[in-house]
């Protein structure tokens, strides 16, 4: 084995199997930052006990793009997975893991992975993609979050917990995300979904070998 593809849901895990090389397996593990890890580390354990590690993971599926970011039917490549949420409330605001002192709430992105996979999606947009536990649906809050994450691009609720399984298994990890809807007043009914599994078939297609 050599690429895990890790998905939260399976119209996104059918949407790359339909492209994707015979190389790589592809799972979904559920929706959030907690399955997504959980799930991750069982496929690694699994394939490890298996004699068949795996030599890198990506993280991929749809997400929100930021307005002037990444428009809908984009496709983007993480450089830093952020868990724009995991810290501390304050009078002051929000304080991030980072500067609580306990951890880090930052998996930047592997750098051979995602320059292989920049070459090989060269119109990609390469940002910080936040990992958060509730879709942002207001513009108050995309304002708050791109305040905050003035590298953002992008915003999913998965990729932070696979970095995590994925760095603690000492391997490889990047994010795709293609975007179905932009980042604030949520309006279900002006997602473009089909749009968005149409370019993740497109961006699997492309996937390089692992390196």
């Amino acid at each position: 084995m050599t690429l895990l593809i890790v998905t939260a849901v399976a119209p996104e895990a059918d949407a790359i199997r339909a492209a994707a090389n015979t190389g790589s397996t592809v799972e979904a593990v559920g929706v959030g930052a907690a399955a997504a890890a959980a799930g991750t580390a069982r496929l690694l354990a699994l394939a490890e006990a298996a004699g068949r590690p795996f030599r890198a993971v990506l993280s991929a599926g749809i997400g929100g793009g930021f307005p002037g970011q990444a428009p809908v039917g984009s496709t983007v490549l993480a450089v830093r997975s952020i868990a724009a949420d995991l810290g501390a409330d304050s009078p002051d605001g929000f304080i991030p893991l980072d500067e609580l002192g306990f951890g880090s709430a930052i998996a930047t992105a592997d750098e051979t992975l995602l320059a292989a996979l920049q070459a090989a999606l060269p119109h990609a947009i390469a940002g910080d993609v936040l990992t958060v536990n509730t879709v942002t649906g207001t513009a108050e809050g995309a304002q708050a979050l791109v305040a905050r994450y003035p590298s953002a691009v992008a915003e999913a609720m998965e990729g932070y917990g696979v970095a995590c399984a994925a760095t603690a298994a000492g391997l490889p990890f990047a994010e795709l995300r293609t975007i179905s809807n932009p980042v604030g007043p949520r309006d279900r009914a002006a997602w473009r979904l089909g749009d968005a599994f149409a370019a993740l078939t497109k961006a699997a297609a492309a996937l390089p070998p692992t390196p």
